[in-house]
């Protein structure tokens, strides 16, 4: 006999851990969700695997397995919170905070209706979650009815049929705080009216708070004659399960009611059906009862033979469970949709990698080009800054060789006495110095100021070689000499050669002509003279001439190329000798400038 128990202690032991019981739907559900899910994920459709997290919390929370419902519940909230989408994010929220306040987690369940009433996409939704928070934090009965009036209004007039059944049974509940037995009594045969066509899971919870009520008053009658309607509901009979676990919980009323044979015969025929659907979970809970039923009794034999039934028939039983196949089924299912997200997180942690080595790369390059921008920027102003120094540099140089003939012709006039002479050509020479360094930090200056500067230079040159030419300047009318702006001192090293290399070594006076008109958009200057040419120019120079290096039109070039570099002026300047006839002509153009 002590084998007998000793043994059966170990068995319901072993199905007591190991087993619990999901419905065949559940599984289906949860089992053809997780692929949709998969699905969602391979294609990052953050959107799709939230709705297939919802739907997965659904289906346990309709079984009643709240707490594997809040788990997929608040994963489908985080991904509606992150995509801001408002409506499926209220209905997420909702469903979470059902879901903790059917396990009796209150302060999250407030938490989550006001949340879903702050998200307020739908007027109704939001006051209806913000009447259950406020149900939910009051400690006041009056304004919890209150609350819970406001939402069984308004279940109504959305024809929410769940959520009125629902507001009946809290209301209910908040009867029995004030010892308003009969009200409670009437919502929550009100709220089971409504829900046993729409949800037979809410149903039988509202028919299991209404026989505690009864029970609790020692209305034992009552109490049976609620499970005994509930017995003859479609959703129980077409379930054996449910059916099994309603005879179970009638017996367990006859048995507070003290009557023992009742409650013995129930048990029975629930076993037996237990025995012939294959529930093993649901025949080891009647042999349990039965056995503690028999034991009061001191029915031994009883036991002994129970048991010896049960043990006999537990191989077959078991091969027939479907519920332990359902139930490894979810579990590997499960098992599948941890290792999902495992692998989602994976692949999300090596994208965040490989977009922060990316980002970092493109900042360091970014940096780099900036770098290389702002060093070939720096370069190219030192550069600019270095030519126009240079410019500068060139502007400000006069030839040596003027200056120095030009104090010679002073000098000759006082020790010819000639002290007017003298005086008028200081004067002169001491104007056109004035003008040069005025004009000298200036790259280009008014053209009227360029023709004085070159008027005065001419007027010097021929004070000293009056018996050698002659000299014209001619201007175009179209030209306007106050706006039009020129480089300063370009043209004098040309006029200052044609004078010096040959018309001075003419042996009849000669003629220098300076002209400037305009040609399109462009000014051109054409410096005239009828000396000795070029290359006899080169025939007459003395040894020392020769070795002597003339900076005047080496410097002209260099600033021609600095200010077209510089200013992009395009200037061309040609010198050549005159066809048939003595002389040499140069011809200078570059873009108008005002």
């Amino acid at each position: 006999m002590k084998f007998y128990y000793f043994f059966f202690a170990l068995v319901f032991t072993f199905l007591g851990n190991k087993m619990y019981s999901q419905s065949n739907k559940v599984v289906e559900e949860v089992t053809s969700e997780s692929k949709i899910l998969r699905k969602a994920v391979d294609k990052k459709d953050e959107s799709a695997e939230a709705e297939s997290y919802f739907k997965i919390g659904e289906s346990y929370f309709n079984a009643s397995n709240f707490s594997k419902s809040e788990e997929y519940f608040l994963k489908s909230k985080n991904i509606y919170e992150k995509l801001n989408d408002k409506q499926n994010l209220e209905k997420v929220t909702r469903k979470l905070a059902q879901s903790q306040e059917s396990q009796n987690k209150l302060k999250a369940a407030a938490k989550n209706y006001e949340v879903a009433s702050k998200v307020g996409y739908s007027r109704s939704k939001k006051v209806q979650n913000s009447n259950d928070a406020s149900r939910l934090n009051s400690n006041s009965p009056v304004v919890r009815m209150e609350a819970i009036q406001n939402n069984i209004q308004n279940s109504e007039k959305e024809n929410n049929k769940e959520d009125l059944a629902a507001g009946y049974s809290q209301m209910a509940e908040a009867n029995l705080e004030v010892k308003n037995i009969p009200k409670a009594e009437e919502n929550l045969t009100t709220a089971y009216k409504i829900s046993k066509d729409e949800s037979p899971q809410q149903a039988l919870a509202i028919n299991q708070k209404l026989t505690d009520l009864y029970v609790v008053n020692k209305d034992f009658d009552k109490a049976i004659e609620v499970k005994k309607k509930v017995l003859k509901e479609d959703f129980v009979n077409g379930n054996s399960q449910k059916k099994v676990e309603q005879i179970q919980e009638l017996a367990d009323i006859y048995i507070k009611k003290n009557d023992p044979q009742e409650a013995i015969s129930l048990l029975k025929n629930a076993y037996d059906i237990a025995l012939n659907k294959g529930h093993t979970l649901e025949a080891q809970k009647s042999v349990k009862r039965l056995d503690s039923l028999y034991a009061i009794s001191e029915n031994t034999d009883a036991s002994v033979q129970l048991y010896r039934d049960f043990l006999g028939k537990l191989p077959d039983l078991v091969s027939k469970d479907r519920s332990l196949v359902d139930n490894k089924i979810l579990e590997d299912t499960e098992q599948r949709i941890s290792q999902l997200e495992q692998e989602k997180k994976l692949k999300d942690e090596l994208i965040r990698k490989k977009n922060l080595f990316n980002y970092s790369l493109i900042a360091a390059l970014v940096i780099l080009i900036g770098l290389i921008i702002f060093i070939f920027r720096t370069l190219k102003k030192v550069q600019i800054k270095n030519k126009k120094i240079a410019l500068q540099s060139l502007r400000r140089e006069m030839n040596p060789h003027f200056i120095f003939n030009s104090l010679n012709s002073v000098n000759h006039f006082i020790a010819t006495n000639n002290e007017l002479e003298a005086n008028q050509y200081l004067t002169k020479f001491s104007k056109l110095m004035r003008g040069v360094m005025e004009n000298s930090t200036d790259d280009f200056i008014p053209f009227q100021q360029e023709l004085d500067l070159l008027q005065n230079y001419l007027a010097l040159e021929k004070t000293r070689f009056s018996d050698k030419f002659d000299y014209e300047i001619e201007v175009d009318e179209n030209l306007n000499t106050q706006s039009l702006k020129v480089p300063g001192m370009l043209v004098q090293p040309f006029l200052e050669n044609a004078v010096w290399h040959g018309l001075r070594y003419r042996t009849t006076k000669g003629f220098l002509k300076l002209k400037f008109e305009k040609s399109a958009e462009n000014l051109k200057i054409t410096i005239e003279d009828n000396g000795i040419g070029i290359e006899e120019s080169k025939k007459q120079k003395t040894e020392h001439q020769k070795t002597r290096k003339g900076r005047g039109m080496k410097n002209t070039l260099e600033r021609i190329a600095l200010l077209n570099d510089l200013y992009k002026q395009n200037i061309e300047c040609k010198i050549k000798d005159k066809p048939n006839s003595q002389g040499v002509c140069v011809e200078i153009s570059f873009k108008l400038s005002n």
